[in-house]
């Protein structure tokens, strides 16, 4: 059956949700099986919240006895995965925009940095009369009047795409204990543990691994430390009147730096290993986009390191019009691209542990 439409992914993911809430052995597994356990029909909303409580650790797929050659065919990592795209695909906007780069996120990712590079590199032809540093080269009130707005419309497109996300898995109202439990389960990557606390195996169905979550752990940290150091300099620079550039043992080198490492090895890390996965255990149309995703990720963490060790040498400014034009556009791409994930998934385990805690079937 083509998965190409929403009916037919949703068709497809309830009849395989069906025959697992039948069969409940993998219980256990991660925040899905559970959750699935409260009710024995699934509306629409029901399925979008357990395709964005699923982590496609595939731990499910090498332990069930209804895979193919079985009749029933099940695949639920597979099922579940199209379910989640295109919902980030319905509640985005425009929605066109979203599909695109789902399937070519990576044309789209490398036509963008390299026009937006472009962009920069003449925009420091207009050099400021003074400053130092990367204000030798842009002034600092262009590079606010840049990227504020960079920053904040794609939040305003995700917000708008949580609320209809709400809407839809029918949220209830959201408490302190509710968003404090789902922080902590995101913070620890929980439910890439496969429920056994060896990990999963994405990339080897014969063997569970962290690497997964360490990866992802060393994207996500690395990526908060490099935004800790932005808002750092942010901070410096307004209420310190203390102006880039910054020493090596300042706040934002002492947490961009290792930020920007750890962003390396955890994208090196998560491409290696979708490169070895299985793409038919996810939603294998979308496969560019995630791995632009990734490679984006990559390029704004290596331009910056690259940039840090150019310090003082002619090959600033197009280090410079590189990075910021690559910064740009995973913020632009923000509500469209795979990083929108980590907003979607947040909703779905808060609006989770607002929820009563299953039974399970021995108790």
């Amino acid at each position: 059956m083509s998965l190409d439409t929403p009916l037919d992914a949703t068709a497809e993911a309830r009849r395989q949700i069906e025959i697992c809430n039948a069969c409940r052995y993998c219980e256990g597994f991660c925040a899905v099986f559970p959750a699935m356990t409260r009710q024995k029909s699934f509306a629409d909303g029901d399925l979008t919240q357990l395709a964005n409580l699923c982590h496609n650790c595939r731990g499910c797929y090498y332990s069930c006895q209804y895979t193919e050659p079985h009749e029933f065919a099940l695949n639920i990592p597979a099922a579940l995965a199209e379910v989640r795209v295109q919902s980030w695909e319905r509640l985005s906007r425009p929605r066109a925009l979203a599909k695109v780069f789902q399937t070519q996120g990576v044309a789209m990712a490398v036509l963008a940095v390299v026009a937006l590079a472009w962009f920069m590199w003449a925009l420091a032809w207009l050099k400021p009369a003074g400053g130092a540093g990367f204000y030798a080269h842009l002034s600092h009130t262009l590079l606010v009047s840049v990227f504020v707005p960079v920053f904040l419309l794609p939040l305003v497109v995700i917000a708008a795409s949580l609320r209809a996300y709400w809407r839809e898995i029918g949220g209830g109202r959201v408490r302190l204990a509710h968003l404090l439990t789902a922080l902590g389960q995101a913070a620890r990557m929980t439910n890439l543990s496969g429920g056994h606390g060896e990990g999963c195996n994405f990339e080897n169905g014969d063997r569970y691994t962290d690497r997964r979550r360490v990866f992802h752990q060393l994207m996500l940290y690395g990526f908060l430390l490099c935004f800790a150091a932005t808002a750092s300099g942010t901070l410096m620079h307004y209420l310190l009147d203390w102006s880039a550039p910054y020493g090596v043992l300042t706040p934002p080198k002492l947490l961009g730096l290792p930020g920007g490492v750890m962003m390396v090895i955890g994208a090196v890390g998560l491409a290696a290993l979708k490169l070895r996965a299985d793409p038919a255990l996810g939603a294998a149309r979308v496969w560019g986009g995630e791995m632009a995703f990734i490679l984006l990720l990559a390029t704004v963490a290596l331009t910056g390191l690259a940039l840090f060790a150019a310090t003082g040498t002619g090959l600033v400014g197009a280090l410079l019009a590189l990075h910021l034009a690559s910064v740009m556009v995973l913020f632009l791409l923000m509500p469209y691209s795979k990083m929108v994930h980590g907003f979607f998934r947040l909703a779905a385990l808060v609006a989770e542990a607002g929820k009563p805690r299953p039974v399970s079937g021995g108790e």
